[in-house]
């Protein structure tokens, strides 16, 4: 198509974005570790590309480095998950006063949850893992903050991995995209009390369907 201008991707972006979607689709599973030689004959990659990308994803939070070691994919126990949480949910129930405090424009998070909804049983979770993220974001973003939405997504790496830990909790991205719409509806009602009551309830009930399984 004329006038379309595609951005290439380094062969370090492209490893990145392989090894991310294996984590959220659960094919890496935490704890395993990434040893870069395989990862490099895997990919058909020089060694320095596979440890660029790891390092990329280390940077996100996504994977641990321990010395002399090869990378892996954190575990998030019971304890990793309530301390996550312990910080996350007064963020986002200060997000969502503070969006309708400032009456801020929902664009951007409608438009998230079009992506949600746009998910079918058959796509890749971690589409779902990106598109539940972007919800999220698009909520701090709407602050017009770029502090509080950078000190949101400090926390994007253990959120995202809690998101594809999540999996077995949801029949469908639908199901997903429902909650999410829900949660919606009611800030869009412009009751501050009401709105962060329900976040705090679509929150607590991840911490609930993430326990059980955290070890």
């Amino acid at each position: 198509m004329s006038g379309m201008i595609v951005k290439p991707i380094s062969a370090t972006e492209a490893v990145a974005a392989s090894l991310r979607e294996r984590i959220f689709d659960g094919a890496i599973e935490p704890g395993a570790r990434l040893p870069e030689l395989e990862l490099a004959a895997d990919f058909g990659v020089a060694r320095p590309t596979v440890r660029a990308a790891i390092q990329t994803l280390c940077h996100e939070g996504l994977l641990q480095r321990e010395r002399n070691r090869s990378a892996f994919v954190p575990k998030l126990g019971q304890d990793d998950v309530l301390d996550l949480f312990s910080v996350r949910i007064p963020l986002e129930c200060l997000i969502v006063r503070e969006v309708l405090e400032r009456r801020a424009p929902l664009e951007g998070v409608r438009e998230a949850i079009g992506q949600l909804v746009g998910l079918s049983a058959r796509s890749p979770w971690s589409r779902v893992v990106e598109a539940d993220l972007g919800f999220h974001r698009a909520l701090a973003n709407a602050t017009g903050s770029p502090r509080l939405e950078k000190l949101y997504l400090s926390l994007g790496g253990e959120i995202r991995l809690c998101i594809a830990q999540l999996r077995p909790a949801w029949p469908s991205p639908a199901a997903m995209a429902g909650e999410h719409r829900a949660l919606l509806d009611v800030i869009e009602s412009g009751d501050v009390d009401d709105a962060i009551a329900r976040m705090t309830a679509h929150l607590e009930r991840a911490v609930r369907d993430l326990t059980p399984v955290a070890t």
